[in-house]
């Protein structure tokens, strides 16, 4: 097998969605004059987050619904009361504070530099297609990448099939001269690997990959491409 192409998943995998989530809070929590214990209210939104993705990537919620409910049960678990006008200002504001804030995985930009000179790069990526849009263009990404496919443009999200049938046509690439790098094991790894796409997984804690090729560090990506 040659590996022609290379598609990369966006939040997690090069883009540090933690570290510039908590920046974006922080920013709509003091524009909006929002007094809390703002660790703990992290501590609480991280775990409902993943939840609620992990709902929209099964089709169980909208886009609407989650923007609104992870941050609706955020502030619920921390017993600390908004109006619904107010809720659904800050998950609006939330979103326009995102890409403000572009800290990238270490090694992003060495690792990306040494594999554009041989591959084809591309993204596969589930968040929304205006945000996403914007971190490529502000963390100084887009140029490195081909093609930039969002779920939302297929109408569905990874892991499911169509989002991957619909990335290869979009790349002109075979599922066989291709390989997923995400850090996400059901939507990224999974995913790809059951239309025949190769997979790394990124886990920056090491977890348990089930028998996947995994790595902690991007630049470690050096070590099989």
């Amino acid at each position: 097998m040659i590996i022609k192409h290379i598609f990369f998943d966006l939040d997690h995998t090069l883009w540090d969605f933690e570290v510039n989530s908590e920046k974006a809070y922080a920013l709509c929590f003091q524009e909006h004059s929002i007094k809390i214990d703002f660790q703990e209210f992290m501590s609480r939104y991280r775990p409902i987050n993943l939840a609620y993705w992990k709902m929209y990537r099964k089709e169980k919620v909208s886009k609407k619904e989650l923007k609104y409910g992870r941050l609706k049960d955020a502030f619920d678990a921390i017993n600390y009361s908004l109006s619904d006008d107010l809720l659904c200002q800050i998950a609006e504001d939330y979103l326009q504070n995102l890409p403000k804030f572009n800290q990238l995985f270490e090694g992003t930009f060495e690792v990306l530099d040494y594999l554009v000179e041989k591959y084809t790069l591309h993204i596969i990526t589930n968040g929304f297609k205006e945000i996403q849009s914007h971190k490529m263009k502000q963390s100084g990404l887009e140029k490195y990448f081909d093609q930039f496919i969002t779920s939302e443009s297929v109408g569905v999200n990874k892991p499911n099939p169509k989002v991957f049938h619909h990335a290869l046509k979009k790349a002109n690439a075979l599922a066989n001269e291709s390989i997923m790098i995400g850090d996400n094991l059901e939507a990224d790894v999974q995913g790809a690997l059951k239309v025949g796409i190769a997979a790394i997984h990124f886990s920056p804690e090491l977890s348990k990959s089930n028998g996947v090729t995994t790595i902690s560090k991007l630049l470690e990506l050096k070590n099989y491409l």
